[in-house]
């Protein structure tokens, strides 16, 4: 684990081995996210360069997502190394982010059933990970004051 200044504001200590086991596994659930979300695109690469029908909606929800995917790893990173500002604001987008993906992606009729199973495996990712970042072992390792 990283060695985390003093100097560092709102800076907290994951410091014993399930914290880090358990950030270990969000980072892993996170970067399935990222994949998952990456594959999205290919797909929607792959369909528009075969000359098949693609929406803008599609270009830039599956962009979105995956763009929303890498700062959700690196604020993952940066919460693993003590970083409780980073570690509040990826417990908020676990909870948020896999509900707006469904509610979005699921309205009748404006997405393929291919995109919106792949959309909803990127939300159950990210979804899982709400449950280790809001469980109180890390709630512990990242208390409000110091």
């Amino acid at each position: 684990m990283d060695i985390v200044s003093d100097s560092t504001a709102g800076a907290a200590r994951p410091g014993h081995a399930p914290d880090r086991r358990a950030l270990g596994t969000v980072k892993g659930l996170v970067a399935a996210y990222g994949a998952l979300s990456a594959a999205v695109l290919a797909v929607v690469v792959v369909l528009a360069v075969n000359g098949r029908e693609v929406t803008s909606f599609m270009w830039g929800r599956s962009a979105g997502v995956l763009a929303s995917a890498a700062v959700t790893y690196w604020l993952t990173v940066l919460a693993a190394r003590g970083a409780r500002w980073a570690y509040v604001r990826i417990r908020v987008i676990s909870v948020v982010v896999p509900v707006a993906i469904v509610v979005i992606d699921t309205l009748p009729g404006v997405l393929p059933a291919w995109f919106v199973a792949m959309q909803i495996a990127c939300a159950l990712a990210i979804g899982a990970t709400a449950f280790l970042l809001n469980g109180p072992g890390l709630r512990a390792a990242f208390p409000k004051s110091r």
